[in-house]
């Protein structure tokens, strides 16, 4: 048998060694210039942080108190609508998408963990994927004829992302990430950070019975991070169960209205359209 040399088994595996030094080298600056854009991320001009205003449920209190408050002061929220309440107000709800105001996909039937008894026929524990996928689907088709637009983001029922249970437990956040630009989740402990969050799955914080200086709380901790905030909340009035305090709705839309104070206050779709934007390079 040849012997080889051990000059050349040296060689060879410093040879060997160069490529897998540059292929990894490679991997640590795409990394490392992901980190970087992620840093650079900047809000359009010269805005510091980012807010949505969102809505469950096509509530009637949404169109009676709500919109008119939204309005009065030009801030554009997201409603994402349930199919039976939003068949019962659709001239007020085609006013609202004329006035600018985004309406998203709330699924079909609202199923949530059969733990809550107002979801025991429809829990998610006896959910799959392709019946979830239906519910998304059929609830986009009815807006889309019942309003003239299709959703472009959506709202996670109760903030649940999953079907099944135990080891056959799957997440429908996938499904999500197919057939939208965003899904909005429900009760979380933060803000999102434009340049890392998953659009699929944004954390949103609870709105409903805060008065402004909590809110305002929130507001300047996203400030100072350059987040973004998304804000949901149910029934808009004076009080009650589920109720964004109509005062606290107008406080917060003039605070994000001044120009002194940095914000950008739009729909989940137009800030969410940005942000991809700005990771994909397009952005100016």
């Amino acid at each position: 048998m040849r012997t080889v040399p051990i000059c050349l088994i040296v060689m060879y595996c410093c040879i060997i060694a160069g490529f897998t030094g540059c292929s990894a080298s490679n991997l640590q600056d795409k990394e490392s210039s992901s980190l970087e854009r992620v840093e650079d991320f900047r809000w359009p001009d010269g805005k510091r942080a980012a807010i949505s205003l969102t809505f469950d449920d096509a509530r009637f209190s949404q169109i009676d108190c709500g919109l008119p408050i939204l309005d009065e002061y030009n801030a554009k929220a997201t409603f994402y609508v349930s199919i039976q309440p939003l068949d019962e107000r659709l001239d007020a709800w085609k006013r609202a998408i004329a006035n600018g105001h985004e309406i998203g996909n709330h699924t079909l039937t609202h199923p949530c963990s059969g733990n809550f008894s107002f979801a025991r026929e429809r829990a998610l524990e006896n959910y799959t994927l392709d019946k979830m996928r239906d519910e998304l689907e059929e609830a986009n088709n009815i807006i889309e004829q019942q309003l003239a637009v299709r959703p472009v983001t959506f709202a996670y029922p109760c903030g649940q992302k999953f079907v099944g249970r135990g080891r056959n437990l799957k997440s429908y956040v996938p499904l999500v990430a197919e057939e939208f630009l965003a899904g909005r989740g429900w009760m979380d402990e933060w803000s999102n950070d434009p340049g890392f969050c998953d659009m699929a799955q944004l954390m949103a914080m609870e709105l409903d019975g805060k008065d402004f200086e909590q809110v305002k709380q929130l507001i300047d901790r996203t400030t100072a991070n350059g987040g973004w905030l998304v804000f949901c909340g149910h029934e808009i009035g004076e009080g009650g169960h589920q109720t964004t305090l109509s005062s606290t709705l107008k406080a917060l839309c003039e605070y994000a209205q001044d120009p002194a104070n940095g914000l950008w206050l739009d729909t989940v779709e137009a800030v969410g359209r940005y942000i991809l934007e700005q990771r994909a390079g397009t952005g100016g």
